[in-house]
C-alpha cells in the first residue's frame, strides 16, 4: 500500500508533464515538420519534371530557383517575427495586438515584394554578370518571369501560417501544403509537357504551376481562417488598408536579424558545396546525397523549433517564467531524442540510405557510395548539433531576442564552421570528412551559445517581470 501510494505522485507528475509540455510541443511541431516535408516535395517535383526537358532546362531552373530562394529565405525570416509578437499578445489576452501583428505581416509581405520583383526581373542580366552561359541565363530569366510572382502568395502564406501556429491550428497548415504539392505536381505535368490538350509550355509551364499552387494554398488557409468560428472573431483582415507603422517596424526590427541568420546558415552550406567541389565531382555527388538525407530529417527540428518559439512567447506573454523554461527545455529534449534516433539510423544503415539515390549499376556508383557513407557517419553527430542550434535560437526568438543570436550564428557558421572546414579538410588533409566535421563544429558552437543564453535569460534581462 505504501509503495503504491508513493508511486502515484510520480505517475501523476509524468502525466502532467506529458499533457502540459511534451504533447502540445508535438501537436504544434510535427504538423509543421510535415508541412516542411511537403514543401520539399514541391521542389523535388519541379526538379524531376523539368529534368525530363533536358540538362540545359534543368540547369537554368536550378540557377533561377536558387536565386529566388535566397530572397525568399530572407523574407520568410522577417515574417517569422509575426509569431513571437502574436503569441505574446495572445498570452497577454490582447486580441487587438495579435490582429495588428498579423495585419502588418501582410503589409511586410506586399511591400517586400516590390523591390524583390524588380531585382528578379533582371535575373538574366545578373546571371550574365556572374559569368553564366548566355543560353542558361536566357532560360533562367524566362523561367523567373513567371516564378517571381510566386513570391507574394508564398510570403502571405508565411504570415497567415504564423497566425495559425499561434492559434495552435498547425494541422490545417500541413493539409494545405500537401494540397498545394498535389496541385503543383498535376499542373507541372500538364503544362510542362502539354498533356491532356494543354499547350506544351516547358519552363513557362513550371512557373505558372508554382504561382497557381502557392496562390491556391494561401487562399485555402485564408478561407479556413475566415470560416473557423474561433479564428474569424480575430478579424485578421479588419481594416487591412490601415497602416500601423510601430508594429510594422517592430516586425522589421525583430525579423531582419532572423532573415540574415537564415541566409548566413544557408551560405555556410553553399560554401561547403564549393569546398567539396574542389575535391572533385564524385565527392560532390556524395556530399549532395548526404546533405539531402540530412535535410529531410532536419525538417523535424524545424517544426519543433517553431513550436518552441510559439510556446515560449505564449508563456512570456502570460508572465509565466517557469513556463518559459519548461517550454524551451522540453522542445530541446524532444528534438534531441528525435535527432538521436536519426543519428542511430545514419550509423546503422548508411549504405542503404545512400543507395536510394544511386544507380548501383553505374561504374562510379561505388565511389560515390563510399563518399556518401563517410559523410553520413559524420552527419549523425551533425544532426544533434543542428537540432540543438535551431531550438536554442528559436527559444531566444520567442523572447524577442534576435540580434545577439545573429552574431552567434555569424561566429559559429563562418568563423568556426568555415575555418575548421578549411583547416580539417585541406590543411589536415581529411578531405570531405574534414569539411563535414567543420560544419558540425560550427553548428555545435551556435547550439552551445544559444542554449547558454537561454539558460541565463533572467540574469541577462531577456525576461521581463
Amino acid at each position: 500500500m505504501a509503495q503504491r501510494a508513493s508511486r502515484a505522485p510520480d505517475s501523476d507528475l509524468g502525466t502532467s508533464l506529458w499533457r502540459s509540455d511534451i504533447q502540445p510541443t508535438l501537436a504544434l511541431g510535427l504538423p509543421l515538420a510535415g508541412a516542411q516535408l511537403a514543401q520539399m516535395a514541391i521542389n523535388t517535383t519541379d526538379v524531376l519534371m523539368i529534368g525530363r526537358l533536358g540538362a540545359e532546362e534543368l540547369a537554368a531552373s536550378v540557377l533561377a530557383f536558387n536565386f529566388y530562394m535566397l530572397l525568399w529565405f530572407f523574407g520568410m525570416g522577417v515574417l517569422q517575427a509575426v509569431i513571437p509578437l502574436a503569441a505574446r499578445a495572445r498570452g497577454q489576452r490582447r486580441p487587438r495586438d495579435l490582429r495588428r501583428a498579423v495585419r502588418m505581416g501582410f503589409w511586410v509581405s506586399v511591400l517586400f515584394c516590390f523591390p524583390v520583383w524588380v531585382v528578379l526581373f533582371f535575373t538574366e542580366s545578373i546571371l550574365l554578370l556572374l559569368g553564366q552561359e548566355p543560353k542558361l541565363a536566357e532560360l533562367a530569366g524566362l523561367y523567373m518571369r513567371l516564378l517571381q510572382w510566386t513570391m507574394l502568395p508564398a510570403l502571405l502564406i508565411m504570415a497567415i501560417r504564423g497566425f495559425l501556429t499561434v492559434m495552435e491550428r498547425t494541422q490545417v497548415v500541413l493539409w494545405a501544403t500537401i494540397g498545394g504539392a498535389i496541385v503543383n505536381a498535376l499542373l507541372d505535368y500538364v503544362l510542362i509537357f502539354g498533356d491532356f490538350g494543354f499547350p506544351r509550355l516547358e519552363l513557362v509551364g513550371a512557373g505558372i504551376a508554382s504561382v497557381f499552387s502557392a496562390t491556391v494554398t494561401f487562399l485555402f488557409l485564408l478561407a479556413y481562417t475566415l470560416w473557423h468560428p474561433k479564428l474569424r472573431r480575430y478579424n485578421i483582415l479588419g481594416r487591412i488598408w490601415r497602416s500601423d507603422w510601430p508594429v510594422f517596424f517592430q516586425i522589421m526590427r525583430l525579423g531582419t536579424p532572423i532573415g540574415l541568420t537564415i541566409i548566413a546558415e544557408g551560405s555556410l552550406f553553399t560554401a561547403s558545396a564549393i569546398m567539396i567541389g574542389w575535391l572533385g565531382t564524385l565527392p560532390l555527388a556524395g556530399h549532395g546525397i548526404a546533405l539531402q538525407i540530412a535535410s529531410i530529417t532536419f525538417m523535424v527540428p524545424v517544426g519543433l523549433s517553431v513550436a518552441a518559439m510559439t510556446r515560449v512567447s505564449l508563456a512570456a506573454g502570460r508572465g509565466d517564467h517557469v513556463g518559459i523554461g519548461r517550454a524551451g527545455w522540453t522542445s530541446l529534449t524532444v528534438t534531441m531524442i528525435f535527432m538521436g534516433c536519426f543519428a542511430i539510423l545514419f550509423w546503422v544503415f548508411p549504405e542503404t540510405l545512400v543507395g536510394f539515390y544511386l544507380d548501383l549499376s553505374d561504374p562510379e556508383a561505388e565511389q560515390v557510395m563510399s563518399y556518401g557513407v563517410s559523410f553520413l557517419l559524420v552527419a549523425a553527430i551533425f544532426q544533434l548539433a543542428d537540432g540543438g542550434q535551431i531550438i536554442g535560437i528559436n527559444n531566444l526568438r520567442g523572447l524577442g531576442d534576435t540580434t545577439i543570436p545573429l552574431f552567434y550564428a555569424l561566429f559559429g557558421y563562418w568563423v568556426v564552421g568555415i575555418s575548421l572546414s578549411l583547416g580539417l579538410g585541406f590543411v589536415a588533409g581529411w578531405g570531405g570528412v574534414g569539411v563535414w566535421c567543420g560544419l558540425a563544429a560550427g553548428l555545435a558552437s551556435v547550439a552551445l551559445l544559444a542554449n547558454w543564453r537561454f539558460a541565463k535569460r533572467e540574469k541577462l534581462g531577456l525576461v521581463t517581470t
